[in-house]
C-alpha cells in the first residue's frame, strides 16, 4: 500500500481528481478537513478542548459549532487561530497515523490518499511515502475562486498570500500535476503516475 499526500493551492481544482482517485478499486481518500470536522463534533476531546477556548457566542444552543462566529472570532485574533490549530492539528495526524496503520494491516489497499491543505506545513512528508503537487497557475486559481465561490480580488490575495508559494511547493513534493488544461490531460497524468509504480 502507498501512502499518497496530495497538496495545492486554494482553487487548484483538487477535489476532481480526488473524486478521481476514489473511483478506483483499493482505493481510500480521506481529507483533513472532514476529519477536523468529526473531530470537532460534541463530546470529543477536541470540542472539549474548544468550549474552554471560545466564548458562548461561538456555539449554538444545542452545543454545535457556529462555523461563521468561529472563523470571525480566528479571523480579529491571530492568537486564537494558533490555539485552536494547536488543538486540531495534532489530533487530525494523530487520526491520519491510526487509520493509515489499520489499513495497512489490512492488506486491502493498494492506495491511501491524504489531502490537506497545510499537508507540507504540518510535515505530513514525514509519514506519507510521497507528497504530490497540484500546480494551477494563480490566474486560473483567481478565476475559479470568483466564479465557484464569489470571492473578491482582496479576499483571494489574503487567503494566496497565506499560502506557500508555488516553489514551496515544488520543492517538498515528489510530483507536480498540472491542471491547468482538460481534466482528461490531468486524468494522463495521474494515470502515468499509476503506471510507474507498476513497471
Amino acid at each position: 500500500m502507498r501512502f499518497i499526500g496530495i497538496t495545492g493551492g486554494v482553487g487548484a481544482g483538487k477535489s476532481a481528481i480526488l473524486d478521481y482517485l476514489a473511483g478506483k478499486p483499493k482505493v481510500k481518500v480521506m481529507l483533513a478537513d472532514d476529519i477536523a470536522h468529526e473531530l470537532m463534533k460534541p463530546d470529543t476531546e477536541c470540542y472539549n478542548k474548544l468550549r474552554e477556548l471560545f466564548d458562548s457566542s461561538v456555539f449554538y444552543a444545542d452545543g454545535q459549532i457556529n462555523n461563521i462566529r468561529m472563523a470571525e472570532a480566528i479571523f480579529n485574533d491571530s492568537s486564537l487561530r494558533d490555539k485552536l490549530n494547536a488543538i486540531v492539528h495534532p489530533a487530525v495526524k494523530e487520526y491520519v497515523i491510526k487509520q493509515y496503520r489499520i489499513e495497512k494491516e489490512s492488506g486491502c489497499l493498494e492506495w491511501l490518499i491524504l489531502e490537506a491543505a497545510l499537508l507540507i506545513e504540518e510535515h505530513y512528508d514525514e509519514i506519507c511515502d510521497e507528497l504530490w503537487y497540484i500546480y494551477t497557475s494563480e490566474e486560473n486559481r483567481r478565476l475559479r475562486l470568483k466564479e465557484s465561490r464569489g470571492y473578491s480580488d482582496e479576499k483571494i490575495d489574503n487567503i494566496f498570500a497565506s499560502q506557500l508559494s508555488e516553489a514551496e511547493y515544488r520543492s517538498a513534493c515528489q510530483k507536480c500535476i498540472d491542471n491547468n488544461g482538460t481534466v482528461e490531460h490531468t486524468y494522463m497524468q495521474i494515470e502515468e503516475i499509476i503506471k510507474s509504480y507498476k513497471e
